[in-house]
């Protein structure tokens, strides 16, 4: 695990950890917050621009892609060549602050997960997220809120409320 690790642009991006064995392709298009957690074996591909949010966690194996040719290269067959092809898809990725990936998920082109959301593992998810969903599926869908669960610890540990509504009320 590389710890404070330096962004494309030269600078440190503070106790940010992106483990060795992930692969970054297109690293000038990805934009990655402060207090992030990349684990291991993970791909992120940022051809059309990936902002991961401060304080997100991506578990492993896990795939985070801003194109797609997994129906242009059926439609083309042998004439295939990539790019601005019908059926290429190219989008950017979102991920709002303290989202958690879960391990062997998906998240496709022109995705926009919010704040404090939660996606399970093995999920495959395209399109826009609300704000604290928990989403799971493939497709993903959402199947609940985390404000709901994040409650439940709230009550019992009030002291960490102030902490909590420092990021998740801005």
């Amino acid at each position: 695990m590389i710890y404070n690790f330096i962004g494309y642009d030269g600078k440190i991006i503070p106790k940010t950890g992106v483990s060795s064995s992930t692969f970054i392709d297109y690293p000038q298009n990805l934009r990655l917050g402060v207090r992030c957690y990349i684990g291991h074996h993970n791909f992120l591909e940022a051809s059309n621009g990936l902002t991961i949010e401060d304080g997100c966690q991506i578990t492993t194996y896990c795939t985070i892609t801003t194109h797609s040719s997994h129906t242009s290269i059926r439609l083309y067959g042998y004439n295939y060549a990539g790019g601005d092809m019908i059926g290429y898809l190219k989008g950017k990725v979102h991920l709002g602050k303290f989202t958690f990936v879960g391990p062997h998920s998906t998240i496709m082109p022109g995705t926009k997960i919010g704040k404090g959301c939660l996606i399970s593992a093995y999920s495959y998810v395209q399109g826009d997220f609300p704000d604290f969903s928990i989403i799971a599926g493939n497709p993903a869908k959402v199947v609940g809120d985390t404000r709901d669960r994040d409650q439940l610890l709230l009550d019992k540990h009030p002291e960490l409320k102030k902490f909590y509504d420092a990021w998740a009320k801005s």
